[in-house]
């Protein structure tokens, strides 16, 4: 068993309390430990993606006490993918908070963003869903301190409407908790897996509600439509790098869709048949366009790329609710891109924050940096909407390939494509008003002194869209991988028998255990 598995939840959560301890009023001695530990976190992170790229399942199990009766960590290749992915989008949201001074403008940014990091990689490690509801919660916290950040009431509200939106979410969480552990007695994913498949048709109305509500909590946090209500102010009015880290807070949702109705719930289970394709299709497919539309009517810049997160979720929960192998390639492969690109588009709105006097897509004077700023823009909104060469045009031709064997293939052909010309649309207007028809606009005393972007700001944003570039270039070779990967995803016995089989306390159950 080795302990590099649980390195990357106890390394920030041992950062962060030392930053507050040790730290506090020290922002340069902040700003060191919290960038070393977020480099520790991506050597971590290479070595344990390295280790499961040959679909090798490692597992870690808390007190050396076996599953199901202990706390087990599991890394396989999804679990090891997002993690990586996390821990590098940190590193360049870190360094854009310290190159802008974000950081700087209220208290205990950098211990909050080692929690959130904590909960994150939590999520995406843990092997039983009680823990998983724990790690939800840690990101709850974590969140709403940051989202908060800085202050002002406008961040205030919108830090409550998150909070109790995302309290109903956990509310439900534990309701579906309940229900799980009084229909089987476990809470072990891969447990649950063999005991789920055993239910009698006769026995399945407590276990079905419980997968409803399981779905409905997934939902949630991905921001899938109806239940997106808590996102746009959300992301709009969270400072920048905030709102850039919480790029991968709805993949955890996303995450937790594919890890648990692929493993526990799959599409071919008679005790949830129907569950995934009756409602969680036409949600994508309405998300998608609620998202991209939002971005042609928004009137605020951050408003925009908040719309854009919500049309970048539906389009993964489009691949993942059609639940094949090739679908959920394809997710995967989406679900890269849109972190980064979603992340890159924060940061970029923030940029025109600092040259401009605010962020209304009315005319005003050209922004500090113009030149610099449009080219990232023009790049980033290319990425979102999915235009070549770039990767996001890449994955929706991925994710409309899938949908050829869906019974509602016309259906999801037309929404997409609509909705990447909505898009469009909606990108090209901002661009314009913000970069071109400034130009018309004469800049007043006001406007000449408002201060051009640090170069570490554009270095993290430009290597964000570096990381895209990556992603398009090596598209053939990480499409490969996420191939490779739904094929394990559909095919969950080594990783049952690798959490079941393993040696350690209490390894042979009872036989009143079962």
């Amino acid at each position: 068993m080795t302990h590099w598995i649980a390195v990357p939840i106890i390394l920030p959560a041992l950062v962060a309390p030392f930053i507050v301890l040790a730290a506090r009023h020290h922002i340069g001695i902040q700003r060191v430990l919290s960038v070393s530990g977020v480099l520790a976190l991506i050597a971590v992170a290479c070595g344990l993606a390295m280790q499961s790229a040959d679909g090798t399942i490692t597992l870690y199990q808390m007190g050396d006490w076996a599953a199901p009766f202990g706390i087990v960590l599991v890394a396989d290749q999804l679990s090891t993918m997002m993690v990586l992915l996390t821990a590098v989008l940190a590193l360049f949201v870190l360094l854009y908070a310290i190159g802008s001074g974000w950081d700087e403008r209220g208290w205990h940014f950098h211990a909050l963003f080692q929690f959130q990091l904590m909960g994150i990689m939590g999520a995406f490690l843990t092997g039983d869903l009680f823990n998983l509801f724990v790690f939800f919660e840690v990101l709850l916290i974590a969140s709403y301190g940051l989202m908060i950040h800085a202050g002002g009431n406008a961040r205030l509200r919108a830090g409550v409407q998150y909070v109790l939106f995302n309290l109903i979410g956990s509310t439900l969480f534990l309701f579906a908790l309940g229900s799980i552990y009084a229909e089987t007695g476990t809470l072990n994913m891969a447990d649950l897996a063999n005991r789920v498949a055993q239910i009698g048709a006769e026995e399945t109305v407590g276990i079905r509600v419980a997968a409803v509500l399981l779905l409905l909590v997934f939902a949630i946090k991905a921001a899938l439509v109806p239940l997106h209500f808590w996102l746009p102010s959300s992301y709009a009015e969270a400072p920048a790098p905030v709102a850039a880290l919480f790029a991968i807070m709805t993949k955890v949702g996303a995450y937790a869709i594919i890890r648990v109705y692929t493993m526990i719930f799959p599409p071919d289970l008679d005790v949830t048949a129907g569950l995934h394709d009756l409602w969680m299709l036409p949600a994508a497919l309405v998300s998608l366009a609620v998202g991209m539309i939002g971005v042609l009517a928004a009137k605020k810049l951050d408003r925009l790329v908040a719309f854009s997160v919500i049309g970048s979720m539906g389009m993964v929960m489009v691949a993942i609710s059609l639940f094949t192998p090739g679908s959920i390639a394809a997710a995967l492969y989406y679900i890269v891109h849109s972190t980064l690109a979603g992340a890159a588009l924060f940061l970029i709105a923030d940029l025109v924050r600092t040259g401009r006097a605010n962020l209304d897509l009315t005319l005003q004077p050209t922004v500090a940096g113009n030149s610099l700023t449009a080219a990232l823009f023009f790049t980033g909104a290319i990425a979102m909407a999915g235009l070549p060469p770039l990767s996001g045009f890449l994955g929706k031709l991925l994710v409309l390939d899938a949908a050829f064997d869906s019974d509602l293939v016309v259906w999801i052909w037309v929404i997409v494509l609509s909705s990447s010309l909505v898009s469009i649309l909606g990108f090209a207007r901002a661009g314009s008003i913000l970069f071109w028809k400034a130009h018309s606009v004469e800049a007043t005393d006001e406007t000449d002194a408002l201060p051009r972007p640090n170069m570490l700001s554009y270095v993290s944003v430009g290597g964000l869209i570096l990381l895209l570039a990556a992603h398009t270039v090596f598209a053939g070779q990480v499409h490969g991988y996420t191939t490779t990967m739904a094929k394990h995803l559909f095919a969950p016995e080594p990783y049952i028998s690798t959490v079941l089989d393993a040696p350690g306390k209490l390894s042979e159950p009872t036989e009143g255990d079962h």
